[in-house]
C-alpha cells in the first residue's frame, strides 16, 4: 500500500469514527429527552379509580386514532371505552373527541361521537374537535378553542406521557389514564416511533406555534352539539 493510500485510509477512518461518535451522541440525546418527558409527568398518570376522585375536571379528552370508514380501530375503540368508563364514573361532565377530520372521506371524530352515543352518552355531553390533527394541536385547541383548564387525557400508555407533557407545557392542568385494554400487534413500532415524537414535541412546546386552525371559542361547559356537522341517531 502506498503512502498516499494509507493517508486516504486514515482520513476515511477518522471520518467514520467521527460519524459514529455523532450518532451515539444524537441517540443518547434522543433517549435522554424521551426519558425526561416520561419522568416529568409520571405522577400525573392515574388509575381510573384515582382519576374519578379528582374534582372540577372540565372534560375527558379522548385522542383520535385510525378509523375504517365509520368503525374505530381496536386501539381507538379502547380509548373510547376508557373515556366512556370515566364519564360514567363522573370523572368529568364532558367528553372531547379530538381527531382528524381534515378530509370529507376520512372522519375520526364523528365515528368517535357515534360510538359514545351508541353506549348511552348524551349527544350534548360529547364535543368534537374536528382539527385535532396531532397531539400538540389537540392540547392547544383544548385550551384556546374549548376553554378547558383542567383535563383528563385518555390514550394508550406509550402515548400518554407525551400527551400529558404537552398539555402541561401549554398551560393546562392535566392528568392521564391509560387505555391499554389489550395487546397491540405493532406495539414495538409504536414504542420506537414515540421516542422521536417525544423529542419533537419537547422542542415544539418551547416555541408554541399555533395549530393549523383555531377559530371561535366553543366553551366545553356548554353543549357539545355546537360542534356537530351532521345528525346523530
Amino acid at each position: 500500500m502506498t503512502d498516499k493510500a494509507r493517508l486516504r485510509l486514515k482520513k476515511l477512518l477518522k471520518i467514520f469514527i467521527i460519524l459514529v461518535i455523532i450518532g451515539i451522541v444524537m441517540l443518547c440525546a434522543a433517549l435522554g429527552i424521551s426519558e425526561y418527558v416520561k419522568r416529568s409527568v409520571s405522577d400525573r398518570l392515574l388509575s381510573p379509580e384515582k382519576a374519578a376522585e379528582l374534582t372540577d375536571i372540565d372534560c375527558i379528552i379522548v385522542l383520535g386514532c385510525r378509523v375504517n370508514g365509520e368503525t374505530p380501530s381496536p386501539m381507538l375503540s379502547d380509548r373510547l371505552l376508557r373515556g366512556i368508563e370515566l364519564y360514567n364514573m363522573n370523572a368529568a361532565p364532558k367528553l372531547l373527541m379530538s381527531g382528524d377530520h381534515g378530509q370529507v372521506k376520512y372522519d375520526e371524530v364523528n365515528a368517535m361521537k357515534q360510538f359514545a352515543i351508541d353506549r348511552g352518552v348524551p349527544s350534548e355531553d360529547v364535543f368534537m374537535d374536528h382539527a385535532g390533527f396531532s397531539t400538540y394541536e389537540t392540547m392547544y385547541r383544548a385550551k384556546e378553542v374549548f376553554a378547558a383548564k383542567r383535563v383528563m387525557i385518555v390514550t394508550q400508555s406509550y402515548h400518554l406521557y407525551r400527551a400529558v407533557y404537552i398539555a402541561e407545557k401549554l398551560g393546562l392542568e392535566a392528568w392521564g389514564v391509560d387505555s391499554d385494554l389489550q395487546s397491540y400487534i405493532r406495539q414495538p413500532y409504536y414504542d420506537m416511533r414515540e421516542i422521536l415524537a417525544r423529542d419533537k414535541d419537547f422542542v415544539k412546546v418551547i416555541f408554541k406555534p399555533e395549530p393549523t386552525y383555531l377559530g371561535e371559542v366553543i366553551p366545553i361547559s356548554g353543549s357539545g352539539d355546537l360542534t356537530n356537522d351532521k345528525e346523530f341517531t
